[in-house]
């Protein structure tokens, strides 16, 4: 199975080594060509407007605006969450828009608030997911066809959307890949259609 990751910024190297550690060929994706052969992919954190402003320049907004309506699964974290949402909170990025929720950018505090949180996914395992929050978005409204995966203080930090997959954590900055299995699982099961 071949899952790209968004190598423009953010935690690039650790969300491969997680997708490699369960048997995906895992290239890097900074441009449309790079897309070729691939069958999902994950959107990493970083600054959302420089992302997305690097992703306009590229192409890749409107390629992976059509890539999802044929069914091609996407895994936005942090800054990838704000990239996915249909709505922001306050002035917009240039971004892909095609999951039905509101972000609210920084929602959880700057750099110097990070936090870890034990949360309960019960859609990755029993054991609590010590999820890692810096500079997290907060999922302000999520539209009827949203399904929430895990709450902190009873707000929603992780949902998916048909192919769509969002968290406000990183879960590639722990030694626990289930959140990368559910989306690996995710898109072995996509019905996916590549343009011919």
């Amino acid at each position: 199975m071949k899952i790209g990751v968004l190598a423009i910024q953010g935690d690039v190297r650790e969300h491969q080594r997680h997708l490699t550690a369960l048997g995906c060929e895992v290239p890097l994706v900074r441009r449309v060509a790079d897309l070729d052969g691939v069958e999902g992919l994950v959107m990493p954190g970083g600054e959302s407007t420089a992302i997305g402003l690097l992703m306009q320049e590229e192409g890749l907004l409107d390629e992976l605006r059509a890539r999802i309506a044929r069914g091609f699964p996407v895994y936005g974290t942090c800054a990838g969450l704000i990239l996915l949402a249909r709505d922001i909170e306050g002035p917009p990025p240039p971004r892909v828009g095609a999951m039905d929720i509101t972000a609210n950018r920084n929602a959880y505090g700057r750099q110097l608030a990070s936090f870890e949180a034990a949360l309960d996914i019960p859609a990755v395992g029993e054991t609590p997911f010590v999820a890692v929050f810096i500079r997290a978005p907060r999922i302000a409204r999520m539209g009827p066809g949203v399904v929430p995966l895990a709450f902190l203080d009873k707000e929603p930090v992780m949902a998916e959307q048909g192919p769509l997959l969002v968290s406000a954590f990183h879960p590639e900055l722990t030694g626990d890949n289930r959140v990368h299995r559910y989306f690996v699982e995710k898109v072995r099961t996509a019905h996916y259609r590549p343009a011919s």
